[in-house]
């Protein structure tokens, strides 16, 4: 699987995991409509079909979308909730992302 492709499943993943997420936090710690949670469960569902389209084993697919994720949490919180990421923030992720970059994309023999 290309790369660009590859990094674009886990993109989705990530706004399927994180936005389902947030509408389930929305109704629950919130007071939103039910149809939020609902709503959050379907598209954590989802999260699930999408993971299976990255080309490598279980264990190492949700190992690296633990790095991405960490990446897009911050970048959600900056956008929607208006909480900027700090320095150590941006190290923390930087090292993470480095990290599922080297592990999932490195040529194995």
């Amino acid at each position: 699987m290309p790369i660009f492709k590859s990094v674009g499943v886990f993109i989705l993943a990530g706004l399927c995991e994180i936005g389902g997420g947030y509408l389930i936090w929305l109704w629950l710690k919130q007071s939103k409509p039910l149809w939020f949670g609902l709503a959050g469960g379907i598209i954590l569902a989802l999260y699930g079909v999408v993971a299976t389209l990255q080309p490598a084993n279980f264990g190492r697919v949700y190992a690296t979308y633990g790095g991405v994720f960490i990446v897009m949490s911050l970048l959600w919180g900056w956008q929607i909730d208006n909480i900027a990421p700090d320095r150590y923030d941006i190290i923390g992720a930087s090292v993470a992302l480095i990290g599922v970059g080297i592990m999932f994309y490195a040529p194995r023999t």
